[in-house]
């Protein structure tokens, strides 16, 4: 179940660079990023209101930790996503979910089976071949792609401390606890980059209300929720549907086509998908 939650978890966020792109025209990227947070929290807090019957326990230090990278990676991957590429973008930030799986067995003792291993090679090198395979026209930027490997690197941390936080929390808590830390970051990132908090017109809203329902409470929650059954590294690789969902879907949008050698790299991360659930068994380190 946990494997399941995280493959729909990763189907739905494919969509948020495409909603980041199409929102561009009203708000700046850090401002959209502030609102998808802001639309998410009220939902969040009636959610765990009706589903636990009580208020959220008390939070720890790791979920207010994780709260603070996933700002951070949302932030510096929305900035990027106007710089370079789709594909170039959400394949970069998904290295990180990949390397997460290392943090996890240093820090958190889950060693993975070995077709673990095999798994991540076949994920890279597709995940390569999806970024890097396209033609010019896709509008890939070296500045943008810097802009994104700190977005990877805030990643890993969202999903180290955010396994962590699930000792203690359930799924909701966790989630309501990272988005109201969010909020806050997010305000923070909006002043920091110059950006108006509000759009010129009411329909302005209509982007960050999607990403803030769809993407945010419904595949971030379902992320979330996945991971605490689920081991880290498993998650990581399953993730990486992410970048083949949002390069599938901004071929025909943004004029970024997938060439034969994209194709087989998105190909290439779905077995490599395949092969790492199956060696969802973690063998504790003594």
């Amino acid at each position: 179940l946990g494997v399941l939650m995280l493959v729909g978890g990763a189907v739905a966020i494919g969509f948020a660079p495409i909603g980041l792109r199409l929102g561009l025209d009203d708000l700046g990227p850090q401002a959209i990023a502030f609102w998808r947070y802001t639309f998410a929290l009220p939902v969040l807090t009636a959610l765990v209101l009706l589903v636990e019957r009580r208020a959220p326990r008390k939070p720890n230090i790791y979920v207010i930790l994780a709260g603070i990278c996933f700002a951070v990676d949302i932030g510096f991957w929305h900035w990027s996503l106007t710089l370079t590429s789709v594909s170039n973008a959400t394949f970069i930030v998904n290295l990180g979910n990949v390397c997460v799986g290392f943090l996890a067995w240093l820090f958190l003792k889950e060693r993975p089976a070995p077709m673990w291993f095999f798994a991540v090679i076949l994920a890279i090198g597709g995940a390569s071949a999806l970024s890097l395979g396209g033609t010019a026209e896709g509008g890939a930027s070296f500045v943008g792609d810097r802009i994104a490997i700190i977005a990877a690197i805030s990643v890993s941390g969202y999903f180290l401390c955010s396994k962590l936080a699930r000792r203690t929390l359930n799924g909701l808590e966790t989630l309501f606890w990272l988005t109201l830390v969010e909020v806050i970051v997010g305000a923070i990132m909006v002043m920091a980059f110059g950006e108006n908090f509000l759009p010129e017109k009411l329909s302005g809203f209509a982007v960050p209300l999607f990403l803030g329902i769809v993407i945010h409470v419904v595949g971030q929650g379902l992320i979330i929720t996945g991971l605490g059954s689920t081991p880290t590294s498993i998650a990581g690789v399953i993730i990486l549907i992410q970048p083949v969902m949002a390069a599938a879907i901004s071929w025909h949008l943004f004029q970024e086509p997938l060439t034969t050698l994209q194709a087989g790299g998105g190909m290439l991360i779905l077995v490599a998908v395949w092969l790492a659930q199956r060696g969802h068994k973690v063998d504790p380190i003594d």
